[in-house]
């Protein structure tokens, strides 16, 4: 049963800068649990996790030891796999635990892109803005800066909305004399 030192040790330090790896506390045995598939929702459900935590940890303690987490092992293994003898449900949960490490989830995957859950879009989605929050933004939903926030005052001395405007300078332009 050496074999699961690995798997016990990188959940161990899993998140911890100063853990030494030679136990685990309940955070990181929720993680385990989770990350291996031990957890179920039917049969097994994180409070099962916790209780077998609690139960097989020393009163005063925060962490389990290597010995202490075999024995959380079996007896989650007992109550997820009913049908089996002791020894076969224990094979099992080995098995789903062997060469396991902590999974991330929602770190940034590429360095340009990350992971955005479902409401963070929605709430984003610069399409379903109105009012004055939709004049923030142009039509391909990029924002305008200070021109989205601030009315921006045109000083160039024509009416809003006269057609012709700039076209002055041009019209008081004298042509160009013919020398004679």
């Amino acid at each position: 049963m050496e074999e699961f030192k690995g798997p016990f040790r990188r959940f161990a330090i899993h998140g911890d800068t100063r853990a030494t790896g030679k136990d685990m506390n309940g955070k990181n045995w929720s993680k385990l649990c989770k990350d291996c598939g031990i957890i179920d929702g039917k049969g097994i459900t994180l409070t099962d996790v916790d209780i077998v935590f609690s139960k097989v940890k020393n009163k005063s303690a925060r962490t389990i030891t290597y010995s202490q987490f075999k024995e959380a092992l079996e007896e989650l293994a007992r109550k997820r796999f009913r049908d089996k003898s002791s020894e076969d449900a224990a094979q099992e949960v080995y098995r789903m635990i062997e060469g396991k490490s902590p999974v991330i989830a929602g770190v940034t995957v590429k360095p340009t892109r990350t992971v955005a859950s479902p409401t963070v879009s929605r709430l984003t989605d610069t399409t379903k803005f109105t009012g004055s929050h939709k004049e923030r933004f142009d039509e391909t939903g990029r924002g305008k800066g200070k021109a989205g926030r601030v009315e921006v005052v045109d000083t160039s001395g024509y009416v809003s909305g006269y057609k012709h405007a700039g076209s002055y300078e041009k019209k008081i332009q004298k042509p160009p004399q013919k020398p004679m």
